[in-house]
């Protein structure tokens, strides 16, 4: 399994990304897909979760803000980040977890300006 992330950028504070991550493999649709997030000098946290069935799950300081989805049709995931704040800027990491396979992506920078 390979995690792709892509999407990231530098935007202004108020402004919206919207990452994705493409995963290959061939079962998606029965995998567990999150998105973690570290700031330089913090440790890693989990920002959202999509379960196979459609369930999600959010940190505090993103809900209403970030809405995550998956199409199962193309293996992708995507965040949608809106009102971005300063303190959203980290790399963003999408995972993977099925049974006990954990996969992880290399991860994509966002950077939000004040």
């Amino acid at each position: 399994v390979q995690l792709q992330a892509s999407g990231g950028g530098l935007v202004q504070a108020g402004g919206s990304l919207r990452p994705s991550c493409a995963y290959s493999g061939s079962i998606f649709r029965i995998t567990d897909m999150g998105w973690y997030r570290q700031a330089l000098g913090k440790q890693r946290e989990l920002v959202a979760n999509i379960l196979s069935g459609g369930s999600t799950n959010y940190a505090d300081s993103v809900k209403g803000r970030f809405t995550i989805s998956r199409d199962n049709t193309k293996n992708t995931m995507y965040l949608q980040m809106n009102s971005l704040k300063p303190e959203d800027t980290a790399v963003y990491y999408c995972t993977s977890k099925y049974g006990f396979y954990d996969y992880w992506g290399r991860g994509t920078q966002v950077t939000v300006s004040s």
